[in-house]
């Protein structure tokens, strides 16, 4: 039985359609929903929250939560701006909880949080006097004092310098690991995903088009437009390769190999034109025309000591098989 399951999920907002969302989330997974801002994510976080009025169901551990209030699902809930309470000091906020339901051995828990979290020099501080680093840190320790079943996060690096993403990124791996956390957390940036996630799905316009663990989806897109939006480069029909089973395939810009003579030995190899060569700080990036189709291609700058092969010049490129995705 999964931990927590949503069932044809469907809420209308405006303009916007939430489409008949259906996904299991098991207890302990890190699950990434990934998409485009305006793609829906945070409103299907919120619907789990039971924040809105849905269509379809909820369930948490066999039960039907769709129409439980609010703060009866025990939930821990991070949005994106935080949401902390500006006349309390960071202390008060963490321990809000406490005020509306009974969390187990409050002290103890405290001092964990704050000693993990590193929040020690600021515990008396009011809100407006916190950097955005230290707004999250308190904002998922107020989350983890009320002891959720299940931590919800919005986008909770968007707010984050990007000198310290990966530092966060490890951050919140921990968390999970440390408390034992059941996480859902929305972003639209494929690195987090790909480091967080046990599981993902892929929400664009609404619906929920591919679920899998994290290196299936990341690796193998159900279909052309999961692809697109990866931002898969290289993306051809399979009759190029003298596959003539109707699907397209894509080749990573990595895995291509380029020389002035026909001295290759991939799977594949082509006879091409260079059409334009970039040189961008540890490698170059070769535009190469076969025939009517472009090839994007990366090579190392360490490999190629300069772009010697000029524009208009003839080359050859090449790949091999176990590198092809199908899509």
């Amino acid at each position: 039985m999964s931990y927590l399951s949503l069932k044809s999920l469907s809420f209308g907002l405006g303009d916007f359609e939430l489409k008949d969302i259906t996904f299991d989330v098991n207890e302990g997974e890190y699950f990434v929903i990934l998409g485009h801002s305006g793609a829906g994510k945070t409103v299907i976080l919120e619907s789990i929250a039971g924040l809105h009025k849905v269509d379809g169901q909820v369930f948490f551990n066999g039960e039907d939560i769709t129409q439980v209030v609010p703060e009866k699902r025990d939930i821990g809930f991070v949005y994106q701006d935080f949401a902390l309470f500006p006349n309390m000091s960071v202390k008060e906020n963490i321990v809000f909880a406490a005020k509306y339901k009974k969390v187990a051995n409050q002290k103890a828990l405290l001092d964990d949080l704050v000693e993990f979290l590193g929040l020690h020099k600021i515990l008396n501080r009011h809100i407006d006097n916190l950097s955005g680093g230290e707004k999250q840190r308190v904002a998922i320790a107020r989350a983890i004092f009320s002891q959720p079943k299940i931590l919800l996060l919005d986008e909770p690096l968007s707010a984050i310098d990007p000198t310290f993403r990966n530092q966060i990124m490890k951050f919140l791996k921990d968390i999970h690991k440390k408390y034992q956390l059941t996480t859902l957390h929305v972003t639209h940036n494929f690195r987090e995903a790909s480091y967080l996630a046990d599981k993902i799905a892929i929400v664009i316009d609404g619906k929920v088009v591919q679920v899998d663990d994290a290196n299936s989806v990341l690796s193998k897109p159900a279909s052309l437009e999961v692809a697109e939006f990866l931002g898969f480069k290289n993306i051809f029909d399979t009759s190029l390769i003298a596959d003539e089973g109707g699907r397209m395939f894509s080749i990573d810009p990595n895995e291509i190999y380029v020389s002035s003579k026909n001295d290759l030995s991939n799977d594949y190899i082509f006879s091409g034109i260079m059409d334009e060569c970039m040189g961008i700080v540890d490698h170059f990036k070769l535009f190469v025309n076969v025939g009517e189709h472009q090839f994007f291609i990366k090579v190392l700058k360490r490999d190629h000591a300069n772009c010697s092969i000029q524009m208009g010049e003839r080359l050859y490129i090449g790949f091999d098989r176990k590198d092809i995705s199908y899509i």
